[in-house]
């Protein structure tokens, strides 16, 4: 049976009609055609699927579309908007933080809830938020380096 779910998807009213018990990451992906959340695992081991729901990262892959009804939703796509998201592409980008970019978009949403909390993090938080996480690229220095430097442009703290 299927169901119409209303939600606001990186800014903008969307009403998908989704199979009753299907994933977000269903929703997102194969109804609203947003790609930059993945499915890797399935099991909340791998955090390709994290997206941010009312501003705290879930796994999309395991989180139920009607669960995430009438909330804010914002994907990989939509972080650009937002001012942590805007710093840590830059960042990214900069510190030459992505290689595959499988695992990206998941660690740049938990990235962009940790410096929404946290403006300044210290280098154990970053560590503890990007976790959940695998890289197999052996990116993650560097990506720690582009939290730190999206932190610094965000507080306006010194390189």
């Amino acid at each position: 049976m299927t169901q119409f779910l209303d939600f606001t998807v990186n800014g903008q009213a969307v009403r998908a009609d989704a199979p009753g018990g299907a994933p977000l990451l269903h929703v997102l992906r194969n109804l609203l055609g947003l790609k930059a959340a993945r499915y890797g695992c399935g099991a909340e081991a791998c955090g390709a699927c994290r997206v941010l729901v009312d501003g705290e990262p879930v796994f999309a892959c395991t989180h139920l579309a009607e669960a995430a009804a009438g909330r804010t939703i914002t994907t990989a796509e939509g972080l650009a908007a937002t001012p942590e998201g805007a710093a840590l592409i830059d960042a990214f980008l900069a510190e030459q933080a992505g290689q595959c970019g499988f695992c990206l978009s998941g660690i740049l949403i938990a990235s962009a809830a940790l410096l929404r909390s946290s403006p300044a993090p210290d280098r154990t938080a970053i560590l503890a938020a990007l976790d959940p996480h695998l890289c197999r690229c052996g990116a993650h220095g560097r990506m720690v380096r582009a939290v730190q430097r999206a932190s610094r442009t965000l507080t306006g703290a010194p390189a």
